[in-house]
């Protein structure tokens, strides 16, 4: 956290605008996600998401944000968030993370899937079912009235228990008007004492959870991010307004990586 600057309330009307970009968000990230098959590269799934974005009179979050280079970022296998798309071919056994952010009508909806290129090992289909459930663990504590340091302990906890591992070095955040907004929202419980959620508050909140280290290196792109002993990683995220009542999905889609669904258990 460490930062003391404030976390914005959206209003009801800033709320009903980012249900709209949300949903753009959610719309395109499932359509990509729905493109993704062995022999596509993934500058073609890049550049089929940029002109789903613009049919759904968004632009691109990410496209030149501190420099990013793409309309999304494509991350495979043992890279964990931010690959650039270009030549490499996607193959069955790939584990493919698309993290799609909208801008439309100046609020962002930010989200990723693990889109799995079957067949794909035991391993990594344990590894989506823990990372996605990990994600509604978190959503759950979405609340009024809960410490943040507990939403955000609640996807280390349940990933260890399965003998996964997550990612330090990077973080979910608030999100609005702008992509990175107050607070950050780790994967981790922070040492710092942290805010009791309000209504009114979005979080992007994107478990990234690898099969061995938590620890990454970044490629020499300055973008992409790997784990360091190069074995594969997971990455799910929603938008997610804190209500007084129950946690709403401004990305809200079907789940893809239930236990029946890939056939495995935890």
């Amino acid at each position: 956290m460490g930062k003391k600057s404030k976390i914005q309330i959206k209003s009801a009307a800033d709320i009903t605008k980012m249900r709209i970009a949300g949903e753009a968000a959610s719309s395109v990230l499932q359509a990509t996600a729905k493109f993704i098959e062995p022999g596509r590269t993934t500058k073609e799934v890049d550049e089929y998401a940029g002109e789903l974005i613009a049919e759904a009179g968004g632009t691109p979050t990410f496209l030149g944000y501190r420099g990013f280079p793409g309309n999304i970022c494509i991350s495979m296998n043992e890279e964990v968030v931010h690959g650039i798309g270009g030549p490499r071919r996607i193959q069955p056994g790939d584990l493919v993370k698309i993290d799609v952010g909208v801008t439309k009508g100046g609020w962002i909806g930010d989200n990723a899937v693990t889109v799995p290129v079957g067949p794909i090992t035991e391993e990594a289909k344990r590894l989506l079912v823990a990372t996605e459930q990990s994600l509604f663990e978190a959503i759950d504590l979405a609340r009024e009235g809960v410490r943040l340091a507990d939403l955000c302990g609640s996807v280390e906890k349940f990933v260890k228990q399965h003998g996964f591992s997550v990612v330090r070095d990077l973080v979910g955040h608030g999100v609005g008007k702008e992509l990175h907004e107050e607070p950050q929202v780790p994967n981790y419980r922070p040492m710092e004492r942290t805010p009791l959620l309000k209504a009114g508050m979005v979080l992007a909140i994107e478990p990234m959870v690898n099969a061995g280290t938590g620890s990454v290196d970044w490629l020499d792109d300055g973008w992409t991010v790997v784990s360091r002993d190069r074995k594969p990683s997971s990455h799910f995220e929603h938008t997610v307004l804190v209500t007084d009542g129950d946690p709403e999905l401004l990305t809200w889609r079907p789940r893809t990586a239930l236990p029946a669904q890939l056939g495995v258990s935890l």
